[in-house]
């Protein structure tokens, strides 16, 4: 994909991230937020938090099944899109339905476990948007931010029980977040067991170290190999 190309798709997928935030403050002008808005506000921005998440962790599954190694530039753009609308679920609630009261919102979520779950998931969250940037990639070095930025998953399971317990009687749609989640990692233990898993050359050449005895001394010296080829 040209680098013309992938500007433009950064672009609409800017433009798109937005949009739910753009129809949700036209609605709230026009006082069409139904008979709880706060409630209401509260729900959409949760669930668009969660959606760019699990987005976040599809591109990589994506990616390496479909070949669009083009895609990887999506990956920051849905990422930072997720914690933007976590965070804003979280100071709605803190604002509009605590009245910024500290005391209030820490008695309320004492009181429920689901809060205490969803504030975690977001805690989680902040570090990973912090490291977003190319700089702090190069500082942390690839293997370090990547083991870092599988804290994703976490801020994820905590997002689905959090949208799982606060759901009063219909738990459809925080079953179906979790069912994809649970492909999501489903497909990350699929890969990590494949790459452990020896591949042709390495179990070829452990049958020949068991054949011939091959194995290093105490120096470090391959003696036993050059015995049993002195063999042959």
């Amino acid at each position: 994909m040209k680098e013309n190309d992938i500007r433009f798709a950064r672009l609409l997928l800017i433009v798109n991230g937005a949009v739910p935030l753009v129809l949700l403050g036209w609605d709230a002008l026009h006082h069409q937020l139904g008979a709880n808005p706060v409630k209401f506000t509260l729900l959409t921005t949760g669930m668009m938090g969660l959606i760019f998440l699990l987005l976040t962790l599809l591109v990589t599954p994506l990616r390496k099944i479909s070949g669009w190694n083009w895609i990887i530039f999506s990956r920051r753009t849905l990422g930072l899109y997720a914690f933007f609308y976590a965070c804003l679920h979280f100071l709605i609630f803190f604002g509009l339905d605590r009245s910024f009261d500290v005391s209030s919102t820490l008695t309320e979520m004492v009181k429920r476990k689901y809060l205490i779950i969803g504030s975690t998931g977001l805690l989680v969250m902040v570090p990973l948007a912090v490291t977003s940037t190319n700089a702090m990639i190069k500082r942390l070095g690839g293997k370090r931010w990547r083991a870092l930025h599988r804290l994703a998953y976490v801020a994820a399971i905590a997002g689905v029980i959090h949208y799982y317990l606060q759901a009063k009687a219909d738990v459809r749609q925080p079953l179906g977040f979790a069912a994809v989640l649970t492909v999501l990692l489903g497909y990350r233990v699929l890969e990590y067991w494949r790459q452990r898993k020896p591949g042709p050359v390495a179990a070829a050449n452990r049958g020949l170290r068991t054949v011939f005895g091959h194995s290093r001394d105490s120096t470090g010296n391959q003696s036993a190999k050059l015995s049993a080829e002195s063999r042959n």
